[in-house]
Order: structure tokens, then C-alpha cells, then sequence
């Protein structure tokens, strides 16, 4: 048809001459620091889509996380919102001081009315549950010691791997740190009273969503 040239969304050469492809850039620059960075310094960095978190005065770069675990934080994240509540919100992804360190659970429940505030950063004490999907690294095992020293109340890992996958473990804290107070895989139902009453089945976190809502 006669004009379908001009309709393309190829573009032409006079296009590509004048938008080269970028050369190799910074996004941001690092704050100077003399030691250590602190949380102050966390909280200056802009907005990259990379999950940065301040742990032990050093920044730890994360890539997005698979997709499956992407859904699963996102639906775990889902049946919290749905039985939480008005006292509790629940988010994905926020940023979560812990002592000295910054940190970003995968799902992070915590007082509404901190969290409706015009904060960047909700404080421990304002927070009531963290969720961590499990990715296999090194910072698993590092932060969820640092939830209990900040008197976090619940902590749930989520394992998307192994025969009885996905797999929830819950602990509450306790004098000793954190103890798992319950654990269900898929097929079975899980309930939960803290931080408020909650009950599903694992096999919802994963798989197709026609499965997961039948």
C-alpha cells in the first residue's frame, strides 16, 4: 500500500546517524566516604532499579530477581494486604533501616500509621514482619540475624526449591533469636497469628494463576 514506508517503526539510516548507540556511562557516583558508609549515605543514592542494600558499612549491588520469585514475593505480598488490618500495611521492596544497616526485604509488613507518612525508610520498630524469598546467596544467611538484633517480630523465608517446594518457614522472635513456629509446603494449608491471622496454601506462591486461585 503506498505510504507504508513512512509507517514503519524501523528505523531509518538519517535516524541511526543521528542517535548513535550510548557510549559506556556512570549512572551515579558513589558518595565519598572516609571508612564505612552509613545509612545517611544509602538513603543520598538515586533511584537505578538495582536493589542496593547497606550491610556492614558496604554497598551490595542485587540484580532483579528471577521472575518466579518476583511472583511469589508478589503474591505472598497479595494475601497479606488481603488479611491485614487497617493498623498494618504491606509493601514490596522497602527500604528498611536495621542498626546501622539498610536493608530490602522481598515483603515488609508494617505499622500504618509509620508507613503512610512521607518517609523513604521505615525503622525497625515500626516494622512487624519481614519476608525473604530465598535466592541462594550469601546475603541470605547474613540478614536475617540482623532482623532479630533489631527486634523484628516475625520473619518468613520462602524456598522455591526441592521436592516440597515452595516451602514457608515462620519464626518469631525469642530471647535465643529467631524459632520457627510453623512450616507448610505445597498442598498443605499454613496458618499464621502473628502478625495477624493469615492462613493459605504454599502451592498458590507458584505455578499459573488459574492454579494458584483455584
Amino acid at each position: 500500500m503506498e505510504g507504508d514506508e513512512a509507517m514503519t517503526a524501523a528505523p531509518n539510516d538519517g535516524w541511526l546517524a543521528a542517535h548513535p548507540p550510548p557510549r559506556r556511562v556512570r549512572l551515579f557516583a558513589l558518595p565519598s566516604a572516609g571508612n564505612d558508609y552509613a545509612v545517611e549515605d544509602w538513603l543520598k543514592l538515586p533511584e537505578t532499579g538495582e536493589r542496593i542494600e547497606l550491610i556492614d558499612g558496604s554497598f551490595i549491588v542485587s540484580p532483579m530477581p528471577a521472575f518466579p520469585h518476583a511472583l511469589c514475593a508478589g503474591r505472598l505480598r497479595q494475601i497479606l494486604v488481603e488479611a491485614a488490618p487497617e493498623a498494618f500495611e504491606v509493601v514490596a521492596t522497602g527500604n528498611l533501616e536495621v542498626g546501622e544497616d539498610g536493608l530490602i526485604p522481598d515483603v515488609l509488613v508494617g505499622r500504618a500509621e509509620a508507613m503512610l507518612t512521607d518517609v523513604t525508610m521505615l525503622a525497625a520498630a515500626d516494622t512487624a514482619c519481614v519476608v525473604e524469598v530465598a535466592s541462594r546467596r550469601r546475603i541470605d544467611e547474613v540478614k536475617p540475624p540482623k532482623y532479630a538484633a533489631a527486634g523484628i517480630p516475625v520473619f518468613i523465608r520462602v524456598d522455591l526449591r526441592g521436592d516440597d517446594a515452595p516451602r514457608v518457614e515462620v519464626f518469631n522472635l525469642s530471647d535465643q533469636g529467631y524459632e520457627l513456629v510453623a512450616e507448610g509446603k505445597a498442598g498443605n494449608v499454613l496458618s499464621l497469628d502473628q502478625p495477624f491471622p493469615v492462613s493459605f496454601d504454599p502451592a498458590v506462591l507458584t505455578g499459573p494463576r488459574s492454579m494458584a486461585q483455584g
